[in-house]
């Protein structure tokens, strides 16, 4: 008998049901050659499969289980906010919290908006965007994933840049041509880009730290002369910060590199492991959304009372001492013991990381930008994947995703993780 026979068997049951048997593409783990398992049940670092297969994680939901899986304080925020009602289309005290909770923290925010999603905070942020400034134009960079939204699938990352999907079929032209995609960490080719189009871009948005191409790091000066060209042409600023935000430093990755956005989105931490996004900025933009102004969005579940308690337990206990010390402190030491390893078996390894968010290319590097992180090798990708696996080690399915730690990783787990690195390289050479 197969150890993955009922996971097997139920993705051939999804696939008759669900297209590719997935609700989002990169799950169905076809970048790596293998059927996906079936995840049951989640405890601290670990999840496990419907086969009762264990594994230490590395995904966390793509991002948003910085606690870990189960985190008791949020799954006990979540049965007393459910035992009230699940939801009332109605405003509620605890969204009221959490928008106090975040403008507290992100720099950028004066106000925010609660929405379902990461996708959803993107596409209101450039509405509002190009509602504001009577401008159509929009600059994002090449590799940089910010939802499913029209006019974001040119030259995305994520699942599209896993899957090799050249946009999206089902995206008017007349869309895609007002998106200009440039290269990232390239400020030469943006200030042409203003100068090309004077008057009609509305707004840049960019992942300070890019999560969707695997992670890569604004090169110093590039988040600083955004700002700059922004500031001189009268686009506006937008940070991605869907992964960023509460991940890299409380106050997200404008915190930690001291550049203010004009718009700010966030997502997944804010959630706790549930659907919520939030946008926001400043004041005077903010309030040009409807009731207060005229650009509409709306949203039937936004504000959701159970998703927002999930956030809000998950935001206080981001609030303990020490916390991002301890993450920095973990994923310092796992990305400096992976490239070690690396290293003693002959094998080619850039690791780039900020914070508790990291990726493994397979390539001499460096890495900076989309092109650079093409050249990593996927046929080795795909042998790692398979390897930490076989060592029970789950990382997301893709050369081009993050690999998140959380609080409920300890040492010991990093240990496993290196050992088990290490032994599946041997086996290369």
């Amino acid at each position: 008998m197969s150890p993955y026979e009922k996971s097997a068997a139920l993705f051939k049951a999804a696939s008759e049901l669900i297209p590719g048997g997935v609700n989002s593409p990169v799950r169905a783990w076809q970048a790596v050659g293998l059927t996906p398992r079936m995840i049951v049940r989640g405890a601290g670092a670990r999840v496990f499969d419907v086969d009762g297969n264990s594994y230490l994680d590395y995904v966390g939901s793509w991002g948003p289980l910085i606690l870990g899986h189960a985190a008791p304080p949020v799954v006990a925020a979540v049965a007393a906010a459910a035992a009230l009602g699940t939801s009332f289309g109605a405003p509620t005290p605890g969204e009221v919290e959490l928008a106090r909770v975040l403008c507290a923290a992100v720099p950028g925010l004066d106000m925010v908006r609660l929405v379902n999603s990461g996708t959803e905070a993107t596409m209101s942020a450039l509405r509002l965007a190009r509602g504001a400034t009577g401008r159509p134009r929009l600059i994002k960079f090449d590799g940089c994933y910010h939802g499913h939204a029209d006019s974001f699938l040119v030259a995305a990352g994520s699942g599209v840049l896993t899957q090799a999907i050249p946009g999206s079929p089902g995206v008017p032209p007349e869309i895609a041509g007002l998106t200009l995609s440039l290269p990232y960490n390239d400020l030469e080719a943006v200030g042409q880009a203003a100068g090309r189009y004077p008057g009609e871009i509305a707004a840049i948005i960019v992942e300070p730290v890019a999560g969707n191409m695997g992670v890569v790091p604004a090169r110093p000066g590039f988040l600083e002369g955004l700002r700059q060209i922004c500031d001189a042409a009268g686009i506006l600023l937008i940070f991605d910060e869907v992964i960023t935000g509460f991940r890299v430093a409380r106050g997200g990755a404008q915190e930690l590199y001291g550049v203010k956005p004009d718009l700010t989105c966030l997502g997944k931490i804010i959630g706790g492991g549930l659907p919520v996004g939030a946008y926001g900025g400043r004041r005077d933009l903010m309030t040009q959304m409807a009731p207060s102004g005229p650009i509409y969005q709306a949203g039937t579940l936004s504000g959701n009372p159970v998703a927002v308690a999930a956030g809000l337990a998950t935001l206080a206990a981001l609030t303990e001492p020490g916390t991002y010390e301890d993450l920095e402190e973990k994923g310092a030491w796992l990305a400096r013991e992976l490239a070690s390893a690396a290293a003693r078996k002959g094998v080619d390894l850039t690791v780039n990381r900020v914070g508790s968010m990291l990726t493994l290319f397979f390539t001499a590097g460096p890495v900076n930008s989309l092109e650079e992180a093409k050249k990593s090798n996927l046929t080795r990708f795909r042998q790692f994947f398979q390897g930490m696996l076989e060592a029970g080690i789950s990382l997301a399915p893709s050369q081009f995703e993050a690999l998140f730690i959380s609080r409920a990783h300890t040492p010991e787990d990093l240990e496993q993780t290196v050992i088990a690195a290490e032994g599946v390289w041997a086996r290369w050479n």
